[in-house]
């Protein structure tokens, strides 16, 4: 009712649907409140656009963000396209082939302007520690101020993954947005978003640990950090996006894992000690 409220009041022109549980290895432990804030989340959201449609003609432009993970396990060497088959591999991934899904579903049964985007690894200052390369430019901070011993604790290390900046994917998001009310996007079209940098998750520890002067730091599995399934390859083509946005990324990863270890570092700096996670 309040997601009603909120869309009859504003009525904004273009809606950015990124809201979600949005942590792969937190939705194993809870995976039926993944799946009711995810998929149906944005149902509620849909929904309540479409009755305003029906009884207001009200006919925004409605981004459904998906992500990289529906693809799943996929073949290493294979780039993912749009029409890659979806391979769920955790509570989180198949909730955002559901919102995909229904992203898509709208656009085409009902022709409001919806389209959806499938994001690849990206990530800046302010990226939650919940996620890798985060976790581990925190705890490098962490090290470096005497508040954690030399060891920086990581799962799964066999996964290669494309890496952008937040402020690159933000800017196609936008774009696309555009695009859409131009008419240049059809309703309940699918895009991936991604990096063109690949590396290997050793390779991002050697990144930021270049950018440190400390040199007695190891890197450490933890179990716990392990999730039961995992997405081990992700490579991109970003062709269908650059047919109808002129978009490429232009923040050099490198360029945006220093940021990401400058930004735990100003927080420590300041006394905004996370917990280590």
């Amino acid at each position: 009712s309040s997601i009603a409220t909120l869309i009859s009041s504003i009525r904004p022109d273009y809606i950015s649907h990124l809201a979600a549980q949005s942590y792969p290895k937190t939705s194993f432990d809870i995976p039926i409140e993944t799946l009711q804030t995810n998929i149906i989340g944005t149902l509620n959201l849909l929904e309540a656009i479409r009755y305003q449609r029906n009884i207001n003609a009200y006919d925004p432009v409605i981004h459904i963000c998906s992500s990289s993970e529906v693809y799943g396990r996929a073949i290493p060497g294979v780039r993912l396209s749009e029409d890659t088959p979806f391979h769920g591999a955790s509570p989180y991934s198949i909730s955002k082939i559901g919102t995909d899904y229904l992203g898509r579903f709208y656009g085409e049964a009902y022709r409001m302007k919806t389209f959806v985007t499938r994001m690849g690894t990206h990530s800046g200052p302010r990226r939650s520690d919940v996620f890798f390369e985060s976790t581990v430019a925190k705890q490098i901070a962490l090290i470096e101020a005497g508040y954690q011993k030399p060891e920086i604790r990581v799962g799964n290390l066999s996964s290669t993954r494309t890496f952008q900046d937040a402020r690159d994917a933000v800017r196609a998001y936008f774009l696309l947005l555009e695009a859409s009310s131009e008419g240049k996007i059809k309703c309940g079209d699918c895009f991936n978003i991604a990096g063109e940098e690949a590396y290997q998750l050793p390779e991002v520890i050697d990144i930021l640990l270049g950018f440190t002067s400390r040199t007695d730091i190891k890197v450490v599995t933890d179990h716990d950090r392990l999730r039961p399934i995992d997405a081990d390859y992700q490579m991109f083509d970003n062709s269908k996006i650059r047919s109808v946005i002129n978009w490429k990324p232009e923040i050099p990863a490198k360029k945006m894992f220093e940021d990401l270890l400058e930004h735990w570092r100003s927080e420590i700096s300041r006394g905004r000690i996370p917990l280590n996670r």
